[in-house]
Order: structure tokens, then C-alpha cells, then sequence
């Protein structure tokens, strides 16, 4: 396709949720009060394990960093998100659009080898509870946490490095709420097979990786609590395996569902919902579902409402004497 012919896009329009001007007051309340849970969850739940030196145990290190990246995750997409509900052009430049698709995938690749960690994690201490401290040494915890981050940096380059390769000239709407590079290749003058390719290698090798880590993890924690004789006890893990299984299943299908199923460049028309779960409300129910049925978690919140309450207390009686 000759340039002569069309001009190259260098900017984009994002064209969010909706066109409707009554709709748009009502979701920019409902997605920002999104985006100030998931904030003060995620970043409460870091600050927690940070100050409390009990916490610094491998499935707390693992579980702080996942919500450490799934802050990182929120941020990159939802105050873009927000400002675009009341511009006029909802505009977005090409390296805007590189940078924000770097650093969804950097947390998203991360996130993936933190929750196979947690199941490795959670593997070891039920299964091989006496093996636990040698086998989850602060080393093999120190790794494993770099690795994430380590494969969550490499991922989105070489992505990234090959959008270079596209032109841009068919439109400039990107029909999308944030930048990802599916939308972008519809807009390509370039043949974007090769990009494509590039996103089924390498998010399917990810994605296939550690999803056969986290399964085989849950299905030998699954032997070992049917096990075990004491109701309470199997009730409790049962319980507690299940709601960390059902936020890693809607995660992973997610991903599978955008990324790695056939003509995924294709077809926008379940893009947007399907985006929404991996990219909002996972990150706004993870600090919930892994902190709300753990008791340690719980009564060290408690024990820290009480000393600030005790400080409250103090100060006042301080002021009034």
C-alpha cells in the first residue's frame, strides 16, 4: 500500500465504552471507585507484608508482588481510561500506545509466574509439610520472584520491537478502552502475520507453562486433601484451594480466550469484556480472595486498627490534658 495513497497514522482515537454522553458520568463513577479499591487493597496488602516481619514468608512474598503487579496493572490502563470519559478527542499517540501495552503485559507475564510460584508454594506446604523450609528456601523465593519479573520484562520487548515492523494507515479509531496490539493490527497496512505468530509463541508458551505448573500443583493438593481424615481440616483447604483456583481460572481463561484462540486478531466483538476481567476485576478481587479467608493476614489488619486506635486514643487524651 503506497504512502502517496494514505497517510500513516501516528495517533489513535480510543473509542472506550460508549458514545453515550448520559452513560458516560455513571461509568466513570463505577470505574473509578474500581480502580480505588483495587488501589488501596493492592498497595494495603504490600504495605502489610512490608511492615510486618512475620509475613516475610515465601507465599506472603509471592502474594505481595502479585498485588504489587496488579496495581501496576490498574494504573496502566484505568487514568487513561478515566480521562478519556470527558475528552473531546481521546487521543493517544503511537509511543503512548507502545508504552501503555508494555506495561499491561509486563504485569500480566509477571502475574502469570507469581500465581504458578503461589501454587508451587501452596504444593510444598501441604503436601511436603516437613520439607517445607528446605524446599522453599529464601533463595529458591528470591529466584523465583526474579524470574517473574525477569520474563515479565522480556515478553512485552518483543512485542513491542515488532510493531515497529507495521505501518499504520487503514484508520486511527482504536476500538478498544486501552491500547493493545490486537486492535492494532486490524489498523495495519502491513501484513501483521508475523506479530501474530509472535503473540501465539510466546503468550502461548507463557501461558501453557505456567498453567501446567498451577494444575498439576492443585490436582496433587487435591489428592492429599481427600486424604486427609479430619473433616474440619479438609473442609478448610478444600475451601480455601477452591477460591484461589477460581480467580486463577478466570485469569488464565481470560488470556486464553484474547491471546492465544484461533483468529484472535480477528474478531473485536468480545474483546471488551473479556479485557475487562483480566485488566480490572481481577486486580480489584485478588487482595479479597487471598486475604479475607487467611486468618494471619486478618488479625495482623486487626492488631494494626488497634494500635492506630490506641494512637487516636492517646493523642486526644494528650490534646485534652
Amino acid at each position: 500500500m503506497n504512502e502517496d495513497n494514505h497517510s500513516l497514522t501516528t495517533e489513535f482515537i480510543l473509542t472506550g465504552f460508549t458514545d453515550h454522553l448520559e452513560l458516560k458520568p455513571l461509568l466513570f463513577l463505577v470505574f473509578l471507585t474500581i480502580y480505588l479499591i483495587t488501589m488501596v487493597g493492592n498497595l494495603g496488602l504490600v504495605a502489610l507484608i512490608v511492615t510486618e516481619h512475620h509475613l516475610h514468608t515465601p507465599m506472603y512474598i509471592f502474594l505481595g508482588n502479585l498485588a504489587l503487579m496488579d496495581s501496576f496493572c490498574s494504573s496502566a490502563i484505568t487514568p487513561k481510561m478515566l480521562q478519556n470519559f470527558f475528552s473531546k478527542d481521546r487521543m493517544i499517540s503511537l509511543y503512548e500506545c507502545m508504552a501503555q501495552f508494555y506495561f499491561l503485559c509486563l504485569a500480566e507475564t509477571a502475574d502469570c509466574f507469581l500465581l504458578a510460584a503461589m501454587a508451587f508454594d501452596r504444593y510444598v506446604a501441604i503436601c511436603k509439610p516437613l520439607q517445607y523450609h528446605t524446599m522453599m528456601s529464601k533463595k529458591l523465593c528470591i529466584q523465583m520472584t526474579t524470574g517473574a519479573y525477569t520474563a515479565g520484562n522480556i515478553h512485552p520487548v518483543i512485542h513491542v520491537g515488532f510493531l515497529f515492523r507495521l505501518t499504520f494507515c487503514r484508520s486511527h479509531q482504536i476500538n478498544h478502552f486501552f491500547c493493545d496490539v490486537l486492535p492494532l493490527y486490524r489498523l495495519s497496512c502491513v501484513d501483521p502475520f508475523i506479530n501474530q505468530l509472535m503473540i501465539l509463541i510466546f503468550a502461548g508458551s507463557v501461558l501453557v507453562f505456567t498453567i501446567t505448573i498451577v494444575i498439576i500443583s492443585y490436582l496433587f493438593i487435591l489428592f492429599t486433601i481427600f486424604k486427609m481424615k479430619s473433616k474440619e481440616g479438609k473442609g478448610k483447604a478444600f475451601s480455601t484451594c477452591a477460591s484461589h483456583f477460581l480467580s486463577v481460572s478466570i485469569f488464565y481463561g481470560s488470556l486464553l480466550f484474547m491471546y492465544v484462540r484461533p483468529n484472535s486478531g480477528n474478531k473485536h466483538n468480545k474483546d471488551i469484556p473479556v479485557a475487562i476481567f483480566y485488566t480490572l476485576v481481577i486486580p480489584l478481587l485478588n487482595p479479597f480472595i487471598y486475604s479475607l479467608r487467611n486468618k494471619e493476614v486478618i488479625n495482623t489488619t486487626k492488631k494494626i486498627w488497634r494500635r492506630i486506635y490506641d494512637m487516636r486514643k492517646q493523642i486526644l487524651s494528650n490534646m485534652h490534658n
